[in-house]
């Protein structure tokens, strides 16, 4: 029987949990393959942030969505997709002791990397709950700000998941997000190869697209307050371009993006 989407990132993400941190970094079980040029493609330096925890940096993201968050002392914090509790311990210096921080992700071995990282920094504030984020445990309006860190893009239902998003937010809370996004049209071959060299690309869509459906779930102010173009190697382009069709690659016209976007409920 086929593997849904599901299932395969559950069990890709349980091998990289299993990881002790020197594999973390785009080991040949993780989702980028074993070519170590994602690591400094997609992520972004989180060591100088207050509430850093290496054991909690499996180096997945592709942004750092806590900047630009707009997180306040004393708010709930959702953090979608939380694996080992990276974005959540960062939040949780951003909230201090009167707030509170909610890591949720489908993998059990997630969660519970995520929890012997919490035991030992002893946080009464920060936990972490095995959950669907199409269907996120948490009730309506119960949250000030919600988190993700390049996980949306892995989802098979993206308006589900705004839409759940949308529901637990309190009435002016808001999101920030970082994902992959593509603009323009891409080879399917191409997308294939890029993915091989950047890794947890799969179910990628066009920028625009992603927008829309973030208006559709309700959401106003929407902004791209990110937006950084995942470099792509001249070999691979020259597989299936003439060296006139790779200048909107360029020029920043066509290719894979990471963004880091914001809305708020009104």
């Amino acid at each position: 029987m086929k593997k849904s989407v599901k299932d395969i990132v559950k069990e890709k993400y349980s091998e990289i949990a299993n990881q002790v941190e020197s594999e973390n970094c785009c080991s040949p079980s993780s989702c980028c393959s074993s070519n170590k040029s994602r690591c400094t493609a997609m992520n972004d330096n989180y060591k100088e942030l207050d509430g850093y925890v290496p054991e909690a940096d499996l180096q997945l993201g592709c942004g750092v969505p806590t900047i630009y968050a707009g997180i306040k002392e004393g708010n709930v914090v959702v953090d979608l997709g939380s694996g080992a509790g990276n974005d959540a311990f960062i939040a949780r210096s951003l909230v201090g002791e009167s707030g509170k921080v909610i890591g949720i992700d489908m993998t059990e071995k997630m969660i519970q990397k995520a929890k012997l990282n919490n035991s030992k920094l002893d946080y009464n504030n920060v936990e972490f709950r095995l959950g669907d984020i199409e269907n996120i445990p948490l009730t309506n309006n119960s949250t000030d700000v919600v988190l993700s860190n390049c996980v949306l893009n892995l989802v098979p239902d993206k308006k589900k998941v705004f839409a759940e998003t949308h529901r637990i937010l309190k009435k002016g809370g808001h999101f920030c997000i970082s994902d992959i996004v593509t603009k323009g049209i891409l080879p399917e071959k191409l997308k294939e190869s890029a993915e091989l060299y950047t890794g947890c690309i799969a179910g990628a869509i066009d920028e625009d697209e992603y927008l829309r459906i973030i208006s559709d779930a309700g959401f106003s102010n929407v902004e791209v307050k990110v937006s950084k173009k995942i470099p792509l190697p001249e070999e691979i382009l020259a597989n299936y371009f003439s060296q006139d069709e790779i200048i909107p690659f360029k020029n920043n016209e066509v290719g894979i993006f990471s963004i880091t976007v914001v809305g708020y409920k009104i």
